[in-house]
């Protein structure tokens, strides 16, 4: 019995510790720092270039058949957040995204859902002026799925709800945005 908790106990560990090596980055965001006006939205009052940013992730666990890829603000006045990028279906090869690839440079068999905007793609940062610095949760999810067989006009929460379902993994990256 001693021994049967003590493999127990490492497998708990070793998978743990992959999970950890599960790493998102960016040559455009900074976790808790500020973005740049290139990831500000174009619209809603906010005038910035809407430019989804560069993306690279790496580690993703052994299981993995494809990627997605949210990016989310909680602090949003709302009463539920918003939903800035809702991407999945994207190819297990696939571990970057160039600056500005929504809407443009998507991989192959990729699909972008519909954002609080109202319209897929990325859209950027947009809070309301004066309001404290949101938070800008940049998450990319390893799935043991190909394909999520969504449609691109789903909502947030159906697209969140099918990637917890079939997350191996997940790592994100949180940035922040104020206007004055």
């Amino acid at each position: 019995m001693k021994s049967m908790l003590i493999l127990l106990s490492a497998a708990a560990l070793w998978s743990q510790a992959a999970l950890a090596d599960f790493r998102l980055q960016s040559t455009d965001i900074r976790a808790g720092k500020s973005m740049s006006k290139a990831q500000e939205f174009n619209g809603f009052g906010c005038e910035g270039e809407n430019l989804s940013p560069q993306l690279s992730w790496t580690g993703a666990p052994e299981g993995t058949k494809s990627f997605a890829i949210t990016a989310y603000d909680p602090d949003a006045p709302t009463g539920s957040g918003w939903w800035h990028w809702l991407a999945f279906n994207i190819p297990a090869d696939v571990t970057s995204l160039k600056t500005g690839a929504s809407g443009q440079a998507m991989p192959d068999g990729s699909v972008e859902s519909r954002t609080d905007y109202g319209v897929p793609g990325f859209g950027g940062a947009c809070p309301p002026k004066g309001d404290k610095a949101h938070r800008y949760q940049f998450t990319v999810f390893a799935l043991n799925t190909e394909k999520l067989d969504l449609a691109p006009d789903s909502s947030g929460a159906l697209v969140g709800y099918y990637l917890n379902g079939h997350a191996l993994a997940k790592t994100t990256l949180e940035a922040l945005y104020q206007r004055p």
